[in-house]
């Protein structure tokens, strides 16, 4: 069954490693070419110096259950990731430092192939963790290339939705599908127009971002928007809902 959550719900649930709790979630990391929610941003309050770690959600133990009870266990040590890749603060994501990540994790790289999670749909097939010597191996053979398309959640949050007629609203939250953590909608905050009224627009409907001007381009007039089913973040978004969505909207159905 799909999972759909808010990624607002999820800020604050602690992560919990097999020998103890190592911090809570403070942010995610998304890449904008596939919409998949690549990794939990981790703030580890006391542990750690207050250092931010990344967790990729392959690592994450039963996600449905873990949002049930509002906490995620990882099969991770707190060693282990404490020994990870460090991430300073604000510092830009880039490939060396993913590719880092993943063979320090021994995962299959999300970018080497078409599915969300590069030869998976969903983010499974972790294999043995590498040796010490592994990793100091591929560390020293790791070159510094682009930097790839990844975004924080809380930096797009505020961002301007601009309909073909004009703006119509902001960028309030996202939701995530937990089963295989692909972003589904924005929640759109139209307030400034239609006072108290949200609405959800689908991830694949939007035609562009103008990252420099933090600004979504969607290709609806905003009395389209404006008419959209109205979504309650206190109800569960089922597949009754999300019928409803897409039928109003003309779009065809992902499932």
């Amino acid at each position: 069954m799909t999972m759909l959550r808010s990624t607002k719900e999820i800020i604050g649930y602690p992560i919990h490693a097999l020998d103890g709790e190592v911090g809570k979630v403070n942010d995610f990391l998304f890449d904008d070419q596939k919409w998949g929610l690549r990794y939990l941003v981790v703030s580890t309050g006391g542990w750690l110096s207050n250092r931010k770690v990344l967790i990729s959600p392959r690592h994450l133990l039963s996600p449905e259950t873990g949002v049930s009870t509002k906490h995620f266990p990882v099969d991770l040590t707190k060693q282990k990731i404490e020994e990870s890749p460090p991430l300073e603060k604000d510092a830009p994501l880039s490939q060396q430092f993913e590719e880092e990540y993943a063979k320090y994790y021994n995962h299959p790289p999300y970018w080497s192939g078409a599915q969300l999670w590069g030869l998976s749909l969903y983010p499974s097939g972790n294999r043995p963790l590498p040796t010490s010597s592994e990793v100091r191996d591929h560390d020293r053979a790791v070159e510094k290339i682009s930097q790839r398309h990844l975004r924080s959640i809380d930096e797009v949050i505020g961002y301007h939705i601009a309909a073909t007629d004009g703006e119509i609203g902001h960028i309030e939250d996202f939701i995530v599908d937990t089963d295989d953590w692909k972003i589904r909608y924005f929640v759109v905050d139209t307030r400034n127009w239609l006072p108290g009224k949200k609405v959800l627009i689908g991830i694949d409907w939007i035609n562009s971002f103008r990252w420099s001007r933090e600004v979504a381009e969607v290709a609806m007039a905003k009395d389209q928007i404006k008419g959209a089913p109205e979504f309650d973040a206190t109800a569960p978004i089922n597949r009754s809902y999300e019928q409803q969505l897409y039928d109003f909207y003309g779009q065809p159905h992902y499932w």
